[in-house]
């Protein structure tokens, strides 16, 4: 059963910028440790960053939150198992607030190509 969906684009160039200006502050506040890492490990990390700033943006609409009611990004970690699909974990305030809509786990779907990366997420109950 579906308890929630978001979606979420993010201009490539406009996470570059935004990188650039303010680096480890930005990243540190938004991103966890292991994405900062996966990210890191790319031959360009930034189209990696922002499709990871667009997962959670569309999972903060699928909770129906933004960053109100203590929510933080951190909150929200998108993991990849090898050669596995994308997820989008949620954890503290996030975590509380997709069990209280009835969700048990967050479904994740990323893209980027050319100027752009785009998130899907959806909040979904087991059966």
């Amino acid at each position: 059963m579906v308890c929630g969906i978001g979606v979420d684009l993010v201009k490539i160039s406009r996470m570059r910028d935004v990188i650039s200006r303010w680096d480890d502050r930005f990243l540190r506040r938004v991103f966890t440790e292991a994405e900062i890492a996966y990210c890191r490990a790319r031959r360009d990390p930034v189209p990696h960053f922002a499709a990871r700033f667009a997962a959670k943006e569309a999972g903060l609409k699928a909770l129906g939150t933004g960053l109100r009611l203590g929510v933080s990004w951190r909150e929200l970690e998108v993991r990849r198992e090898r050669g596995g699909p994308p997820s989008l974990v949620l954890s503290g305030r996030c975590q509380e607030i997709g069990v209280s809509l009835g969700g048990s786990r967050m479904l994740l779907a990323l893209t980027h190509d050319g100027d752009y990366a785009m998130a899907q997420a959806m909040l979904v109950a087991e059966r």
